[in-house]
């Protein structure tokens, strides 16, 4: 095997994001995926990236101007939740959610300037959930979706993928760009069966010029491995090989796994570890490699551990 240079975007400052009592999006995740990474012996392989504050322009091609006012000001006032009572939050999230958007951007910009190959960037808070003008889902900026918008903006690329492997619906993500052709999102998630948030069903495919640039494969409880390695033969690689991204952004969400309580798919281990090397495949076959995870939901924190080292691994060797 090949090692890349895999850069590992980790800060301990988005440790300051506190959510209430029995949350589930806690710092200790954080944690359990450091603790992963560096039981694998894998540290000291990668390119570590601290956060830095994203500057607001990045965040508006994205959000509306007056959702990111409603929301410092949130935090300014000592609110405790926003928008929504999973929106749970402290008096650092904002600043907080501008350094997970800004470490974002910075690994972007050390991937195109072939610093890096790849990046794995464990943020908090996550982000898929998030609208244009609302909180939803833990989330308050979407991560992925600003990324998107600043590689077309600032790099002018033409085709960007998102591809989102958390088992809940990005439903922020498709609303911000279900009418746009430059950007594929492709969400494999559990639907319906009381799954949060309860969009993304197979039907909908885009709308008006982004008709065709939106494709959600449903997973149904227990179907596991197999499903999900007949839905990525089927559907994800299908799409970008018509589609030919120049850069991928991974919506990484580890959820999905049986150990965790947030989902009923029962993907495994092995399972994991398949998806994302179909889609580092899919990478280097299209865009040069040039691809970065962004860390989404995952809330078993026994699991956690081997699942980031997996993952770390799999950016790690081509």
């Amino acid at each position: 095997m090949v090692m890349k240079s895999t850069g590992f975007l980790y800060d301990e400052r988005f440790f300051n994001h506190v959510t209430g009592p029995y949350h589930p999006e806690v710092p200790e995740r954080l944690t359990a995926i450091y603790q992963g990474i560096e039981q694998k012996g894998l540290l000291e392989h990668l390119t570590i990236i601290p956060a830095q504050p994203a500057d607001r322009m990045w965040i508006e091609l994205v959000h509306d101007k007056t959702y990111v006012d409603r929301f410092e000001a949130a935090c300014r006032n000592g609110q405790t939740t926003f928008d929504s009572p999973d929106n749970q939050m402290g008096p650092e999230t904002f600043p907080t959610a501008l350094l997970a958007v800004g470490g974002v951007l910075d690994t972007i910009d050390r991937i195109i300037a072939g610093e890096i190959d790849n990046a794995f960037c464990a943020v908090r808070p996550p982000g898929h959930h998030a609208e244009r003008s609302k909180a939803m889902g833990f989330c308050y900026f979407n991560n992925a979706a600003i990324a998107a918008a600043y590689l077309q903006t600032k790099w002018f690329l033409q085709r960007v993928a998102i591809i989102d492997i958390d088992v809940h619906h990005g439903n922020g993500t498709q609303h911000i760009f279900e009418e746009d052709d430059t950007v594929y999102y492709y969400s494999i998630h559990q639907h319906p069966s009381f799954a949060y948030p309860g969009t993304g069903r197979a039907f909908e495919s885009g709308e008006k010029r982004g008709l065709g640039y939106t494709c959600n494969s449903t997973v149904l409880p227990g179907q596991g491995d197999t499903f999900y390695q007949e839905a990525i033969a089927r559907d994800l690689v299908s799409a970008m090989q018509r589609f030919r991204p120049e850069f991928i952004i991974v919506s990484l969400g580890f959820d999905a796994h049986v150990d965790d309580d947030m989902s009923d798919v029962a993907l495994s281990t092995e399972g994991y570890s398949w998806v994302m090397e179909q889609i580092v495949d899919l990478s280097m076959r299209y865009a040069d490699g040039k691809l970065i995870s962004i860390l989404e939901g995952g809330y078993d924190l026994p699991r956690l551990p081997e699942l980031a080292g997996n993952h770390v691994q799999i950016l790690l060797n081509d």
